[in-house]
């Protein structure tokens, strides 16, 4: 008898489903990089250079000198790593100062940051204690984990459809108790998607049940609405929404989450958020990486050049025959079939672009997808280079 875990047995399994993924070394996190060849780690061979259209670092910020001279000067005056807790000793200028400008760019109170966005989900959700969540279908992993983690109860909703949100929240008011706590979670966003949640109908809704409404700005802080506010800015929402929650890694380049809301709000969550309170603090060169990505993201024009690459590639791809869903930044190009999928991604690779495949169970059976993710950074070469990959890639496999 064995109490054990065969892991070897799970990873074959993982293997035979076309579901093992692998670790690959990168050389850097621009537009152009090189990839080691060995992905099982050891020291790094790197191959042929490829163009990388597989990041969400979506205003090319990441390798940007003013965004590393800020991450340099916050290690150098405040140091490498926060120490502790934010709430023991862990809590530093360049933390407050990166909350303020979040707080301004979000239109409310106050904001608090956390080590991740997974963890900004799974925190305020467990902290809220919601008795229902309302969640849609398609909502990121860690709202999912943060419902299963502090909910008492979830109902699912489908995707970006207020009428099925208001049937569902009819159906379980008629045996409510007055005094439930809801909850309606979304993404702006969807990462696989690349569509937009119909967010001032979600407001209603929410405003008709007396829900509160928290919404995940991952894939669209810095890069929506006056000032890169995301799309609760540029719909006008901000003072319908309890909750405004997103990320530091994507378009701001760095690392952690974030919570923006009211005053009650963010002092209740540095109080009983647990993945606030028992994490040590997001490091200060992070902080002020986010905090110099941000301030450009509002400052400059950045964006303009990633919706000009967007549209070209958009264009371009539908030209030769493919459906390209979404009306973002987010280009996933449906492909049907998972081996086609595969296969397609390793032919884009032969060609020297990188984006990968999205298979079930991530995506539905039958609808497998390239993902392309176009940088602000991305030049008119890399963009041709995309399209002719995806052109002759689409032959080779039998797709176009």
């Amino acid at each position: 008898m064995s109490h054990g875990f065969d892991l070897d047995g799970r990873l074959e399994q993982r293997e035979a489903k076309d579901l093992r993924r692998h670790l690959e070394v990168a050389e850097s996190v621009s537009a152009r990089t090189r990839f080691a060849d060995d992905p099982k780690g050891g020291p790094a061979e790197f191959g042929q250079e490829a163009v990388v259209f597989a990041s969400n670092n979506y205003l090319g910020l990441a390798d940007d000198g003013r965004v590393q001279c800020a991450a340099e000067l916050g290690a150098r005056t405040v140091g490498t790593g926060a120490g502790a807790s934010r709430l023991v000793t862990g809590d530093t200028r360049v933390h407050r100062g990166l909350e303020r400008d979040l707080a301004a760019c979000k239109g409310t109170e106050r904001a608090l940051v956390f080590s991740s966005g997974y963890a900004a989900n799974i925190g305020t959700i467990d902290a809220l204690a919601p008795d229902v969540v309302f969640s849609d279908e398609l909502n990121h992993a860690s709202i999912i984990d943060g419902c299963r983690v502090g909910a008492s109860e979830t109902v699912v909703y489908d995707h970006c459809e207020s009428d099925d949100l208001r049937a569902k929240m009819e159906r379980r008011a008629a045996g409510a108790d007055e005094d439930e706590r809801w909850l309606v979670v979304t993404d702006s966003v969807f990462s696989m998607d690349g569509d937009v949640a119909p967010l001032s109908a979600i407001c209603d809704v929410a405003d008709e049940f007396g829900a509160w409404l928290m919404v995940d700005e991952a894939h669209a802080t810095g890069l929506f609405g006056e000032g890169g506010g995301g799309l609760v800015q540029r719909e006008g929402l901000s003072d319908r929404v309890d909750v405004q929650l997103g990320t530091l890694s994507k378009a701001l380049a760095s690392q952690g989450g974030y919570v923006a809301g009211d005053e009650a709000l963010v002092e209740y969550l540095l109080n009983a958020a647990r993945s606030f309170v028992f994490s040590t603090g997001l490091s200060p060169p992070s902080a002020a990486a986010a905090r110099e990505a941000l301030r450009v993201a509002r400052e400059t024009d950045r964006a303009a050049a990633l919706w000009d690459t967007v549209a070209t590639l958009r264009d371009g791809l539908e030209a030769m025959g493919y459906e390209v869903l979404g009306e973002t930044q987010i280009l996933p190009v449906v492909v049907g079939d998972r081996g086609d999928a595969l296969e397609l991604a390793d032919r884009l690779r032969d060609h020297g672009v990188v984006a990968p495949a999205i298979r079930p169970p991530t995506v539905p059976e039958g609808t497998a997808r390239i993902r392309v993710a176009p940088t602000a950074t991305h030049t008119a070469e890399d963009i041709a280079q995309c399209l002719d990959a995806f052109r002759t890639a689409g032959e080779e496999v039998g797709v176009l």
